[in-house]
């Protein structure tokens, strides 16, 4: 469907033309006349769901109605649990109001880079804030932020916020903010937890669920058999063989994805890695590395997972599987975005092959496990075994436990 139908302000319109936004997806269609409408909302839906647009859009263009003040005040406030959906987050604001005479001033928050110089640009006044959850209760903590006439709370991607701790700082923030506001919350998945953010945060909020399988069906999956051993060049095979142009491959851990980048740069590959050990200038630059194609393959652990928005990803590979369900969306979501195709693929071994059968149970898919020429599979799969049950009776109680201790001390 057209943007024309939300009748945005002319300079938004002539924004969303520049970047090439034709038509409004699932998510925008849906919560776009909510958030103008001034209902607190409760969105479900995947990465690459053009979610961002479907807040940034409709606040922009309240932000204009509201014109500004010579010193502007803080009237969004959008907190996201990593630097990168931090930065991606203040450019969709500032791209989609680069034509708008009066341009709201936005101040990105995070983790890594000068706290003083972010105080000095608050200070100077700003409309609209993004931050990473750390960054933010570490100036709320020196009492440097004003947030008393907020008009919109906006929680992007708030389900990895509970990782962060959350829920135990939730009140902190609550305290800084007006009774009066609008609520958004975005977040993949919903459990308890999240709930019971939410039942702090907003008031009868209108929830969206948007069908994941809308989202997904526009990816090919693939899955591979391979010995652990053969997976490097398994991958260098791919790459090669499917002229692979733009690719993420997701690593276990941080050690894994600087080995493997530095082995792929000795074969003549252009690889990078990409992982939290880095400083934010270190990111940076590889991001904008692998944005304009002077890297084609990004190594990268869960970080890249969420809150990356790069064009045209081709390919998405988990060489190493994601440790949850919700992960593996993730992960494949940094392809096929705002509806274009795109190809994941998955490296299983005799060790995962029972944790890859649950993840194809829990995301409801069931692939053809392939195996190619030149790359023979070992066959024997490695079962997880299990314990012996507990004998009724014979377990050792805390008590027990401490008077051996206690014994074994005196002697």
């Amino acid at each position: 469907m057209s943007f024309d139908k939300f009748d945005f302000n002319i300079n938004i319109n002539k924004a969303l033309e520049k970047s090439d936004y034709l038509r409004a997806t699932a998510i925008q269609n849906v919560v776009i006349p909510l958030v103008k409408e001034g209902v607190d909302v409760m969105a479900k839906a995947q990465t690459g769901s053009g979610k961002t647009a479907s807040f940034v859009l409709p606040i922009l263009d309240h932000l204009v109605d509201l014109g500004y003040d010579k010193k502007e005040k803080i009237k969004v406030l959008v907190l996201t649990p990593t630097r990168e959906l931090t930065i991606q987050v203040a450019k969709s604001f500032e791209q989609f109001s680069i034509y708008l005479k009066d341009k709201p001033k936005i101040v990105s928050v995070i983790g890594g880079e000068s706290i003083g110089e972010q105080l000095l640009q608050i200070q100077k006044g700003c409309s609209v804030v993004v931050a990473s959850l750390g960054r933010l209760l570490d100036i709320i903590e020196k009492k440097q932020i004003d947030l008393s006439v907020l008009n919109y709370l906006v929680l992007d991607e708030a389900d990895k916020m509970l990782d962060l701790g959350f829920l135990e700082q939730l009140d902190t923030l609550l305290e800084q903010l007006p009774k009066r506001r609008q609520n958004l919350l975005f977040s993949a998945t919903y459990p308890q937890k999240m709930l019971q953010i939410a039942s702090k945060i907003t008031s009868d909020p209108k929830e969206v669920s948007i069908d994941e399988n809308n989202i997904v069906d526009t990816i090919s999956q693939r899955a591979i058999l391979v010995n652990k051993e053969n997976r490097n060049p398994l991958l260098q095979h791919l790459i090669r063989d499917e002229k692979l142009k733009k690719v993420i491959v997701f690593m276990a851990n941080k050690r894994s994805t600087d080995n493997i980048a530095t082995k792929f740069r000795r074969y003549g590959f252009g690889a990078d890695s990409f992982h939290g050990d880095l400083n934010q200038d270190e990111r940076n630059f590889t991001l904008n590395q692998f944005k304009e194609g002077k890297i084609n393959i990004l190594f990268s652990t869960d970080i890249a997972s969420r809150g990356l928005h790069i064009d045209d990803i081709q390919c998405v590979i988990n060489y190493d599987l994601p440790r949850g369900i919700d992960d593996y969306i993730h992960r494949i979501g940094r392809t096929a975005r705002a509806g274009k195709s795109g190809v994941a693929i998955t490296f299983v071994d005799q060790t995962s092959y029972e944790h890859w059968k649950l993840i194809e149970k829990r995301v409801n898919i069931s692939l053809n496990l392939e195996q190619i020429e030149g790359f023979n599979f070992d066959a024997t799969i490695e079962k997880k075994q299990k314990g012996q049950p507990p004998i009724k009776g014979k377990r050792k109680s805390k008590k027990d436990k401490l008077r051996e201790l206690s014994s074994d001390n005196m002697h």
